[in-house]
This record gives C-alpha cells, structure tokens and sequence, in this order.
C-alpha cells in the first residue's frame, strides 16, 4: 500500500525485454535507505516488487499485463520515474490510499498555468470518471492529486509548484500519457452501489437484504 507522495524521481538505468515481458534497472538513492529483495516500490504508479537490490539501483520485474496496461512499455534508458517505498504501520498519512494496481492509461489534454499552479486535463476511460469525484483524490504517474473538476471521460487536477518541482509531472505536456489510479474508497464503494435496487425497487427490505440494518 501506498500514499501517492511520491519519495524521489529516479532514473532508468538498464532495460531488459523478454517477449512483451521487461525488467527494469532503476538508479536511485532516497528509496534505497531500508529496501530489501521483495519489497514493494511504486514505479509510475504501478506498485513492483524488488528483485535485485544494489548500493544505489534496484531491479525490478513486470509482466506483460503490467506493460500492456500502464505506460512503463514507453520507459527508455535514461526516463524519469516517480518513486515511492510502501508505507510503514504508524506513518505520518499525506496523501490517500494507493494500491499501486492502477485502473487505466490517460492522455493529458492541456496544460496551463492557473497563477501559482497548473491545471491539467486529463483524458481517461470514462468507466474510470464512475469512480471518481469532484475534490475527491486521484493517482496520475504515482502521485496524490485533488480532482478539481470531472466530466465523463476525463478529470482535471491543479497542481502546486513543489510537486510539480518534485515529480516527472513537471515534464508532462499535451497527449503525455499517465497511469490513473482511482481512489481505492472509491471504486469499492460505487462497486457496492452498482448493486443496490433503485428506484421503486429500493425497499426497506431490499436494503436489509443487502446488509442494511
């Protein structure tokens, strides 16, 4: 599990692919303080398991539904990556739950700066928007975002100087594509909804049926 505020931006050092397979090699420092072989790493958003541990790189693993469903495919030697360790038991919570499983790729629309901020528009699956709300939380490439405005099909996000300065974000620009996670409350909680009876349907009883006392 993850919070979204992402540790350090990282460096892809070595790639390897094997049929629609890929395994990565990633330089960094931040996150190698306590990382041990088969621990968690989000990478983009996407949460991976390290294989290899070195003084200052980690390798990791992803199979071929992680790159047929995420942008780490498009990974070259030498791309920025978002990382973050998974969070500890009695950690300090800054952003919101994060499973790393993301739901989808978006396409950034535009980008524009808003004062001291740039508002982004990203585009998405609109079965992903289902899950999501307004000022609600959203995950794009690993990082915790607030949603400032959602149609079907596509969100926006306004975003402060430091985590633009902070993150591969700050690279982000116009048809880039991004792993969109949707928060993890959420899409368990329309997931239930979808079930209930509506309508003239939506009894008292129904509702005890379902769990409702």
């Amino acid at each position: 599990m993850f919070t979204g505020i992402v540790e350090e931006i990282g460096e892809v050092a070595d790639i390897q692919r094997k049929g629609s397979a890929m395994n990565l090699r990633i330089q960094c420092a931040e996150v190698m303080g306590d990382l041990s072989v088969g621990d968690s790493v989000a990478v983009n958003g996407l949460c991976l398991t390290a294989e290899e541990v070195e003084p200052a790189a980690f390798s990791a693993g992803i199979m071929p539904e992680s790159v047929r469903h995420s942008t780490l495919g498009d990974l070259r030697v030498g791309s920025k990556v978002n990382l973050e360790r998974a969070i500890a038991a009695g950690e300090r919570f800054g952003g919101h739950l994060v499973s790393g499983h993301i739901d989808g790729v978006g396409r950034v629309r535009s980008r524009r700066p808003e004062d001291n901020a740039q508002l982004f528009v990203i585009e998405v699956d609109p079965g992903i928007t289902e899950s999501l709300v307004e000022k609600g939380s959203v995950t794009v490439d690993g990082v915790s975002l607030s949603i400032t405005g959602l149609e079907r099909g596509s969100f926006s996000v306004s975003i402060i100087p430091h985590t633009i300065q902070h993150t591969t974000l700050r690279d982000l620009r116009s048809g880039g594509r991004v792993n969109v996670e949707a928060d993890l409350i959420g899409k368990y909680v329309a997931k239930f909804v979808s079930g209930l009876p509506s309508g003239d349907d939506l009894t008292a009883d129904a509702l005890r049926d379902k769990g409702f006392k």
